[in-house]
């Protein structure tokens, strides 16, 4: 049996599909963007690139606790 994928990260297969590009594309979007707070990403994301609420703020959150972890 394998574990179900929680966090953040359950969201990636549908934003690939939805929206045509790889996680690595939109984490290397969200890293190149000069805003650094959590919800100026996720409103950056849902305006300029038309992701909805809860896609955008999963890349966030996913892309910024990597980058922590570093």
């Amino acid at each position: 049996m394998t574990d179900a994928v929680k966090g953040p990260a359950h969201y990636f297969p549908s934003i690939e599909k939805k929206y045509g590009r790889p996680i690595s594309e939109w984490e290397s979007l969200v890293r190149a963007s000069p805003l650094t707070k959590h919800m100026e990403l996720v409103a950056w994301l849902k305006s300029e690139h038309g992701l909805g609420h809860g896609h955008a703020n999963a890349l966030v959150a996913h892309t910024l606790a990597e980058d922590r972890g570093r």
